[in-house]
């Protein structure tokens, strides 16, 4: 995937061209760059480090410690993979030069987005006139930012990268974070899975995987499912195996416990190749394009 923007450091010609593009085509743009890995083979919310060399983590921009959300961490994580940085950190041109800084000449930034809700002015004179509350528009905006790695003389410890998770069988943030979902984890038996019908996941006693760390990451897959039940997300989990519909839920729980574990320090994992390719067959990649309402943050 090329996630990158066509802007250098140097300028920011056709900033407002871009800007000017409806929210609609915006969504499209972000769908086509995660489908068109999908299709080369490149999973991006899978860390293939042996490619890339940052450690594990969420992308994070550098000047404000916060965690980017959503859409943007595939983003930026597809960037780490493709251009091979060492850091998941990311600054705006404007930080890096705030932080005594510059971006180095010549690189070019990775498009991220900004989602919010918005009053119109002519939305609040109608409630107003009808005595009704004003409906918010959902909007994307985007913008550019830079791995550290990209910037020269930003502070030296933005360039460090995370301590890596010792080796251990139990992880104590994992199992403490198990505990506080409020699932009904019950552990036994040769299958992993969530049934709807008694809302509790089944899970094999973590000694039966042939990595202990992996029962973790079959954990959060089955929360991912756990999180569609009608009192929590309320998604349709009706599909029958082979299915679009349970393609595409599987699919949601694959990204949900990518999510999850890299944020524990978990290297994520995903199904095979061909089990994507299988989604996209079924589910049909442009479908997710014209199903989309509002931006997912």
């Amino acid at each position: 995937m090329r996630a990158t923007d066509k802007r250098s450091a140097r300028g920011k010609a056709g900033a407002k061209k871009r800007g000017g593009r409806s929210g609609a085509s915006l969504y499209q743009e972000i769908t086509d760059r995660i489908i068109a890995e999908l299709e080369r083979g490149t999973v991006p919310w899978v860390k293939p480090w042996g490619r890339a060399k940052a450690d594990l983590g969420l992308p994070k921009n550098a000047a404000t410690g916060r965690f980017y959300s959503g859409i943007n961490i595939l983003i930026l994580w597809g960037a780490v993979i493709e251009h091979g940085y060492p850091s998941q950190n990311w600054l705006t041109f404007r930080q890096a030069l705030s932080l005594g800084g510059n971006v180095m000449k010549g690189e070019r930034g990775t498009t991220i987005v900004h989602a919010d809700r918005f009053i119109p002015k002519d939305e609040k004179e109608r409630a107003k006139a009808d005595g009704d509350e004003p409906q918010a528009v959902p909007y994307l905006k985007r913008f550019t930012v830079f791995n550290v790695a990209q910037c020269d003389r930003v502070p030296e410890h933005l360039y460090a990268a995370a301590e890596p998770l010792r080796e251990r069988e139990t992880i104590p943030q994992a199992e403490a974070l198990i505990r506080s979902s409020g699932g009904d984890f019950r552990i036994g038996g040769e299958r992993a899975f969530y049934t709807l019908t008694g809302d509790y996941i089944q899970v094999p006693p973590q000694p039966a995987f042939f990595q202990q760390i992996d029962y973790y990451r079959t954990c959060f897959h089955e929360l991912g499912h756990w999180t569609g039940h009608p009192t929590r997300l309320a998604r349709d989990l009706s599909g029958s195996f082979g299915s679009k519909t349970y393609a595409r839920e599987e699919l949601v729980a694959e990204i949900a416990a990518a999510f999850v574990c890299s944020t524990l320090g978990i290297e994520p994992t995903v199904r095979h190749a061909d089990y994507i390719g299988s989604w996209l067959a079924k589910w049909g990649a442009r479908h997710l394009a014209s199903n989309q309402q509002q931006p997912v943050m």
